[in-house]
């Protein structure tokens, strides 16, 4: 497993830093017990010469030098019966002339020679290494100290990404602004710093193009009054209908201008896609649409969008299939869980990602037709496919 998070870099460093000071500190520990033992060994080679020496001179044991030297004479019978039973099941033989084992948490010596046996304990045991333990304990806890210390200073980098989520979500009113003097801080204010001029810039942005669209109202709208004066009732309906086509225009730039500055709720709600074809056909405001467009229905079926994005989506398909379509003539196949919409002409001359750049080379428009289509199925989770077989371009929606 690769660990790519800082937090986990920080604790993978601070948890082999305590494992390494507690392998230290348990050797430390086995170091002085191996040392200990080394001295008790040396001892009681020394006290059972010094014995043997002062026996053969005096003919009786020095018991002052075994107190002095912490070690004590057992006489109780039973327990020295015990002991020789337990040294002599152990070596599995007769009771050896120099023996030193533990029984019952006790250090037991025995010497047995030509002059006297004696079982001694040695009472000098391993002091505990307070001076280590505190030592360790002083060294632990100011890891430990440290560790917090720095897991809180990241803290605010955890609040630094949950505001950048939130921005890249479409919130623009955060404020990432701090009063501390770290790197941490310096990136939160320059980030604060490219929010705020974000917001300006597409505050301005919106404000350009609604004032633009608001303009364009009004002498449409004078248009459409100017066309119910025009005697000729058929040029009558033909600027109607001009007019009414700008209208819709402006209301999907209006449309277009929310989606691309993420300021448009969307509404999702189950629609049969027929539904939705049909309405798509209406918005093309185009007489006797059946002439132009043969709808052909496999297998309708449910689907979750938001209605007035997702038939401008189909609408924009359809309007360009027919646009650049050699017979004027659309098949639109509405099959399990996908829509298709066909039509006879030339092949894409550039890949399909290519059309989803806005204003992209176009001779009929200005090149927003696929861009729109591909930022409202993004905000759906859905995707466009496309194909060209048999002199045939094959747009799938699924």
């Amino acid at each position: 497993m690769i660990i790519t998070s800082l937090r986990s870099k920080i604790r993978l460093v601070f948890f082999l830093t305590l494992l390494l000071l507690v392998a230290l500190f348990i050797f430390s520990i086995k170091y002085d017990h191996a040392k200990t033992e080394e001295r008790n060994i040396a001892q009681e080679h020394a006290i059972s010469h010094y014995l043997y020496t002062y026996y053969l001179k005096h003919g009786k044991i020095d018991k002052a030098y075994l107190d002095a030297q912490n070690v004590s004479l057992i006489t109780d019978k039973g327990m020295v019966i015990q002991i020789e039973r337990f040294f002599k099941d152990k070596e599995k033989d007769e009771l050896q002339r120099y023996a030193v084992d533990t029984y019952h948490l006790k250090r037991i010596i025995i010497i047995n020679n030509d002059r006297f046996k004696l079982i001694l304990e040695n009472k000098n045991k391993p002091k505990f290494p307070l001076k280590s333990a505190l030592i360790f304990s002083t060294i632990f806890f100011l890891i430990v100290l440290l560790y917090l210390w720095i897991m809180k200073s990241l803290k605010p980098l955890s609040e630094l990404k949950k505001k950048i989520q939130t921005f890249s979500e479409g919130n623009l009113e955060i404020d990432c602004k701090s009063d501390k003097e770290d790197e941490i801080a310096e990136v939160a204010n320059e980030f604060d710093h490219a929010v705020t001029m974000i917001r300006e810039l597409l505050q301005s942005r919106q404000l350009f193009l609604r004032t633009i669209m608001h303009e364009l109202k009004t002498p449409i709208a004078k248009g459409r009054l100017v066309a119910e004066m025009l005697p000729n009732e058929k040029n009558k309906m033909r600027m109607h209908s001009i007019f009414e086509r700008l209208n819709l225009l402006i209301d999907e730039f209006a449309k277009i201008e929310k989606i691309t500055s993420k300021n448009f709720d969307l509404s999702f709600k189950t629609y049969k896609m027929t539904d939705l074809l049909e309405t798509s056909i209406d918005m093309l405001m185009i007489d006797n649409p059946t002439r132009l467009i043969n709808v052909e229905i496999e297998e309708d079926y449910l689907v979750e969008v938001d209605f007035e994005l997702f038939t401008l989506v189909i609408k924009n398909l359809l309007d360009n299939a027919l646009k650049y379509s050699i017979d004027k003539h659309i098949t639109v196949i509405i099959s399990k869980n996908s829509i298709e919409i066909m039509n006879l002409g030339e092949a894409l001359k550039e890949p399909l990602p290519h059309y989803f750049e806005p204003f992209h080379t176009s001779k009929q428009g200005l090149g927003l037709g696929l861009y729109i289509v591909k930022s409202i199925l993004d905000l759906h989770h859905m995707k466009l496919d496309y194909l060209y077989k048999e002199k045939a371009n094959w747009f799938r929606v699924k």
